[in-house]
């Protein structure tokens, strides 16, 4: 059951990216740099901050949580540095994607599926952390550094914190400007996947090899980092479950937008993605059974 579940979330994701591979295969167009351009300044930032709004959860968990969570990514942040190190891996190419995993259209379904709505609210805090690392300091590793106030002015970074704003007063916004940004947002996750396969199609074989050990590496750092952490700080056991397994989710797609924008290997981290949302669907599955068991 919980491996139908998680292959009927994970197919959509090499549907769509199918099409980007096969429209470039075929000899077809396909402006990259617009598209990117497009979704890292509209869709994505109204998909976060409506996402967000919408969710409603108590201040109690939120706090909780929060607290573990940002403890738990400085834990992910040091270990992925020093991999990068050991192995002498480039750091604009493969530390945020050792970081930042898809806590938000992958994460966030499958909390709800296994822990119901409380679950669901837990992954949001998760989600909004994810994203508020991966566009502040996962743009200023991947655009090789520079100063913290242009981090600031990326859309996505205003969407998380405007979102986080919104679901802590209860706030929302007008009906009709709601409705409008959804729109906007819902173009969001299948431009990304499909740009995803636009890039799959010109990987060399060689980074496949690289990106298995990589992608085994990112959920033992992560999932154990959640684990510790979670322990020490004497979390629930279904916000301990969910950040464990928040933390286990493969490469963002996000991490492949970033470094398509600013200049680093965006084919080596497509690899990553899709090699590492493919292990997901054999490795979620038992992280699932030892969580729930």
């Amino acid at each position: 059951m919980i491996f139908l579940t998680v292959l009927e979330i994970v197919a959509p994701v090499f549907i769509l990216a199918g099409i980007g591979f096969t429209w470039v295969k075929i000899g077809l167009e396909y402006r990259v740099e617009f598209v990117t351009r497009f979704a890292m300044m509209m869709a994505v930032p109204c998909l976060i901050f409506t996402a967000l709004m919408k969710t409603e959860i108590e201040p109690v968990a939120l706090s909780e949580l929060m607290l573990a969570g940002i403890a738990t990514y400085a834990a992910v942040c040091v270990l992925a540095f020093i991999f990068t190190r050991v192995f002498q891996l480039d750091i604009r190419t493969y530390l945020m994607p050792l970081i930042s995993g898809n806590t938000g259209n992958l994460g966030l379904p499958l909390c709800l599926f296994a822990f119901g709505q409380a679950g669901f609210g837990y992954a949001v805090v998760v989600f909004a952390i994810t994203n508020i690392l991966a566009f502040t300091l996962g743009v200023w590793v991947v655009a090789g550094g520079g100063s913290y106030k242009r981090l600031f002015q990326e859309p996505l970074v205003a969407g998380t914190f405007l979102g986080l704003l919104f679901m802590w007063q209860g706030w929302e916004t007008p009906r009709f400007l709601t409705n409008a940004l959804e729109l906007i947002g819902q173009m969001a996750i299948p431009m990304m996947l499909i740009t995803l396969g636009v890039a799959v199609a010109r990987l060399r074989s060689g980074q496949m090899s690289r990106a298995i050990w990589i992608s085994l590496s990112k959920v033992a750092i992560g999932a154990g980092s959640a684990a510790m952490v979670g322990l020490a700080f004497g979390l629930p056991h279904e916000a301990l479950a969910v950040l464990v397994l928040q933390l286990s989710m493969p490469v963002a797609v996000t991490s492949y937008l970033l470094a398509e924008k600013y200049g680093a290997d965006a084919d080596a981290v497509a690899g990553l993605v899709v090699v590492s949302t493919l292990m997901t669907i054999g490795i979620t599955p038992v992280i699932l059974t030892v969580l729930i068991g």
